[in-house]
């Protein structure tokens, strides 16, 4: 079974968010390096694509079998992404946040 992975309203905001930040914390470094927020992105995006094959694989949060949380390594920590499995074809992305942010907003 292939689910389709659609990102919410929130998700895309957080993507922007986590982009811009990188981003500034790059062109504010010495030795900056402004690749790295394209490679964030390329990491949410490949770890994203697993959710295609194996949402259910992903640990649950609280109650509902069908809200989860993808762990998306990067660098020293990385992202994680909220999400739920709405049927058997569709998975929703709700939120994104870098794992050292205090939670979702």
């Amino acid at each position: 079974m292939i689910y389709t992975v659609q990102f919410s309203a929130a998700a895309d905001e957080d993507l922007e968010r986590l982009f811009d930040f990188i981003l500034q914390r790059e062109l504010d470094s010495e030795a900056g390096d402004l690749d790295v927020p394209e490679r964030a992105l390329q990491a949410i995006k490949e770890g994203i694509g697993f959710l295609r094959s194996s949402p259910f694989a992903c640990r649950k949060v609280g109650e509902s079998p069908f809200i989860r949380e993808l762990v998306i390594t990067f660098g020293h920590s990385g992202y994680v992404a909220l999400y739920e499995i709405v049927d058997d074809s569709t998975v929703i992305i709700g939120a994104i946040r870098h794992q050292r942010e205090d939670d979702y907003h």
